[in-house]
């Protein structure tokens, strides 16, 4: 029934439309059919999760998910443009990890290495220290350190311990003041053996770059660093000195991030001075670079505007503790998806558009960054650019400044017919307008907000209550394909080639008037 009523609603309004809005109107309906019949986006996603997995800059994965999407795009018959962005002096492939504890309660280790550190020489197995946090107390112990796994007492954020020579400055400065609290809780022990109600005080740490003595323990043979890691394990990179490791100067001991219940258990074991030992097989290689990493954008040139641009895009590189099934495979298939969509519907567009599959976000939104600085097209003649980045939830609403709105509300219109479950809604943006931001962040969009370009995205909703939440996948090991909603992701699909689509046939670029308070 609810078929018979679209087809018939398409009907009645044809006979009243002129050829060449006509002609657009069909090919809106074919959108809207190719993508409520046979929709592809969870293709797209699991073809890069499940086939290719974490796609890192700098590994083998990421390169070959290069490969593919311009395949991709060039299969649906765009043309494709695919943009260097930069290099990392050496590559990193990720392999399987395993850990476990040796002893009568004994347990198989949760745990994960932020990328671009060591891995183990096979499986190896060591003694337990907690870190030395004083000159006096690396003295005591470093002939044991040998062969040890070395547990620190600093939080995990995710990312590596930073070996750099300016974080061993300020590494210096701790041990420095922690000789002076040693020193000063010398005298209270001896005062306090008489009386015991004062305390020694605290010694300092250095959070941002854990591990005091980090250069001397290395030299002295220790197998790895352990942090505690709240779970889901969040692991990301070495972003202190990935771009200065060389083939010459590779980490040498593993980083290693642990399950916070498991890393309380194993701390306890070694202030009882339990005898055990833990165990780690790590597989994290690096290969010779340079390793280079693009954009891959797909065009549908416009016929009559077509220096002028309607732009969409996700990112493509990922962190690989999971898969990247959601941030950002979830953005980049919604945006292949809408691109296949247009191509198979025959669609003509007036002006330029551009589905841009970026590179390099969880580096510091490096793909787009590089397309605006470069001037790749001129900004001035981007009518709105879509960034999809977030949750695999449902595009629903879109807020827009008041000169934009009756565009907008023209262009949503063939959205009301599409999915019943999903109504479609164009607010009218109240009070004032924002500065135009100045600094970069958040995702692919802040490059051009920062430019002045319009950045408008979809608000993206879970109308149906499946309770997705963003941190729980956020540079996780939950990142993974099952976290995805595909009718959600399909929807989404279809909403952006339809929006993209009715905004490149205009006239007119949109109003940037109210955009931002200048």
């Amino acid at each position: 029934m609810k078929r018979i009523s679209l087809i018939l609603f398409w009907a009645l309004l044809a006979f009243s439309l002129p050829g060449s809005v006509l002609a657009q109107d069909k090919t809106v309906r074919k959108i809207i059919e190719i993508g409520t019949t046979d929709n592809r986006t969870m293709e797209h996603d699991d073809f890069l999760a499940n086939v290719i997995g974490g796609r890192l800059i700098g590994s083998a994965a990421l390169t070959e998910a290069e490969a593919w999407v311009k395949e991709q795009f060039e299969s649906w018959g765009l043309e494709v443009m695919v943009q260097e962005a930069g290099q990392i002096n050496v590559g990193f492939n990720r392999g399987p990890w395993f850990g476990r504890m040796l002893s009568e309660d004994g347990m198989v280790l949760h745990f994960g290495t932020p990328s671009y550190t060591a891995g183990t020489r096979g499986k190896q197995a060591g003694h337990v220290l907690m870190e030395p946090r004083t000159r006096r107390d690396f003295d005591r112990m470093k002939g044991a350190l040998k062969g040890a796994w070395v547990l620190l007492d600093a939080e995990s954020n995710g990312m590596a311990i930073d070996w750099s020579a300016k974080a061993d400055e300020k590494r210096a400065e701790v041990i420095a003041k922690n000789e002076e609290i040693d020193r000063e809780n010398n005298e209270i022990r001896r005062w306090n053996y008489e009386n015991r109600d004062a305390e020694p005080k605290p010694l300092k740490k250095y959070e941002t770059a854990p591990a005091l003595f980090y250069r001397e323990m290395v030299e002295a043979g220790v197998l790895g660093f352990i942090r505690s890691a709240k779970v889901p394990l969040q692991v990301l990179y070495d972003r202190a000195n990935c771009y200065d490791i060389t083939m010459e100067n590779l980490p040498r001991v593993c980083d290693i991030l642990l399950d916070e219940a498991q890393f309380k258990v194993v701390r306890e074991k070694v202030l009882r001075k339990d005898i055990f030992q833990l165990e780690f097989e790590i597989r994290n290689h690096f290969y010779r670079g340079p390793v280079k990493y693009h954009n891959v954008i797909g065009i549908l040139r416009g016929s009559k505007y077509p220096k002028e641009y309607v732009m969409a895009g996700g990112h493509l590189d990922a962190y690989d503790i999971g898969t990247g099934a959601v941030d950002d495979g979830n953005g980049t298939s919604v945006t292949m998806e809408a691109a296949r969509l247009l191509a198979t519907a025959g669609a003509k567009p007036r002006r330029t558009m551009l589905f841009c599959i970026w590179t390099g976000e969880e580096f510091g939104l490096l793909g787009s960054k590089f397309f605006v600085e470069n001037k790749t097209v001129p900004l001035d003649k981007i009518s709105n650019y879509f960034n999809r980045d977030g949750g695999p939830l449902c595009a629903t609403s879109i807020m827009v400044p008041p000169a934009m709105y009756d565009d907008f509300v023209e262009v949503c219109k063939p959205l009301e017919g599409v999915n019943p479950d999903f109504p479609f809604t164009v607010n009218k943006r109240e009070g004032p307008a924002q500065p135009r931001p100045t600094r970069a962040g958040g995702s692919d969009h802040a490059y051009f907000a920062m430019n002045g370009v319009p950045a408008i995205s979809f608000r993206e909703t879970d109308p149906k209550g499946y309770n997705f939440e963003y941190r729980e996948i956020w540079h996780t090991e939950h990142d993974i394909f099952n976290k995805t909603i595909p009718e959600y992701m399909e929807h989404s699909a279809v909403v952006t080639a339809v929006v993209m689509y009715g905004l490149a046939n205009l006239d007119h670029l949109l109003s940037r008037e109210g955009l931002y308070k200048e």
